[in-house]
């Protein structure tokens, strides 16, 4: 198969996040046909293909899942581009990493390259299948280097942000509507709160020479039990995306701060962000070789749970951002080959 053809197959196995199963095998079974079974481990619905023989070692790294279907059909070419659900986010860098891997000239290179194909990156965080792999196969810590292969806009983007989320409520008192001087009207009560949240501008923060935003945004709201009911509760979600060098508990020191007046304060999920390393000598050797600018990843990827580990990491990868996520989500044909023809001049060298 070449690698639009990888790519069409890849498309065309549904697995949205908790059905990665039929995916994760047949990626297997490729691989297996090439690498041989000792070199395929498989872990749950995750993959680790590839082995450490001494050389310097290299993951690549790509999620297998992807966000719930929004009417897609099968995978489509069209002018240039490829259509399906995941084609952009990110079955177009698991397509190239499987070629990568296949490629006798990266086997036998300069690098121990091993892939890691995981389960649960879309869904939350406690079931993101990255971290157990690195803890149950720990010989993967000793990696030099990582490539994240999720859509990187042509760029070589360093470092990504951090994220915060907080259920914040407010409580008031039930009444009858027609009668609301009885009650305290809890929706009412978030209005300044909500206002003044919806005011804070982004903040840029300056790492490395790059530009990262941080912003705070509500996300999800809910309160209320009937149309004639005055509600006693309401129920928002603050989501805080903060720059690499502000550590978790500092993200969440901001985010208690800015919720100051409501009646309740619990912070739901976080993560780190992922640390900015643009000295590496394969960040050298990416960029000489695709003539690709240096950017910053605003939003979150397991650069960051790679940086906790030590490892540097990039996220480099077929697609645009823009396209990820959506119900005609596509990838350029082209950003596949160059990512492809790259990353195999580099780590077959």
């Amino acid at each position: 198969m070449n690698l639009e053809e990888t790519l069409v197959s890849l498309v065309d196995i549904p697995s949205p996040t908790g059905f990665e199963g039929r995916l994760c095998t047949a990626v297997a079974t490729r691989l297996m046909r090439v690498r041989g079974e000792t070199a395929v481990k498989r872990v749950a619905n995750s993959l680790v293909v590839g082995e450490a023989t001494g050389r310097p070692l290299v993951l690549l790294v790509g999620h297998l899942d992807t966000v719930p279907p929004q009417g897609q059909g099968p995978a489509k070419i069209e002018d240039g581009r490829l259509s399906g659900l995941g084609s952009a986010d990110m079955k177009g860098g698991v397509a190239v990493m499987i070629h990568l891997l296949e490629d006798p000239l990266v086997r036998t290179g300069s690098y121990d390259v091993v892939g890691i194909f995981y389960e649960g990156e879309e869904g939350p965080a406690d079931g993101n299948a990255l971290e157990p792999i690195l803890n149950r196969l720990d010989w993967l810590q000793d990696a030099e280097f990582a490539v994240v292969l999720e859509p990187s806009d042509s760029e070589i983007q360093l470092g990504c942000n951090g994220v915060v989320n907080a259920e914040v409520t407010f409580t008031g008192k039930a009444a009858h509507s027609a009668r609301p001087w009885w009650g305290e009207n809890a929706i009412a009560k978030a209005a300044p709160w909500i206002d003044r949240v919806g005011s804070i501008a982004p903040k840029s923060v300056v790492v490395e020479g790059l530009e990262f935003k941080e912003v705070m945004s509500i996300t999800r709201a809910s309160g209320g039990i009937a149309n004639n009911v005055i509600p006693a509760e309401f129920v928002l979600n603050l989501n805080y995306r903060f720059s690499p060098g502000r550590t978790v508990g500092e993200a969440i020191a901001a985010v208690l701060s800015v919720c100051e007046g409501a009646d309740r304060v619990e912070i739901s999920d976080s993560a780190p962000a992922g640390p900015v390393d643009a000295s590496h000598p394969l960040v050298d050797g990416i960029r000489s070789v695709s003539g690709a600018s240096l950017a910053p990843k605003q939003g979150w990827t397991d650069v960051a749970r790679l940086g906790l580990y030590g490892i540097p990491a990039i996220n480099y990868g077929p697609g645009e951002a823009f396209h990820a996520h959506k119900a005609d989500e596509s990838v350029a044909l082209a950003d596949l080959t160059a990512i492809h023809a790259c990353l195999q001049t580099v780590l077959g060298s």
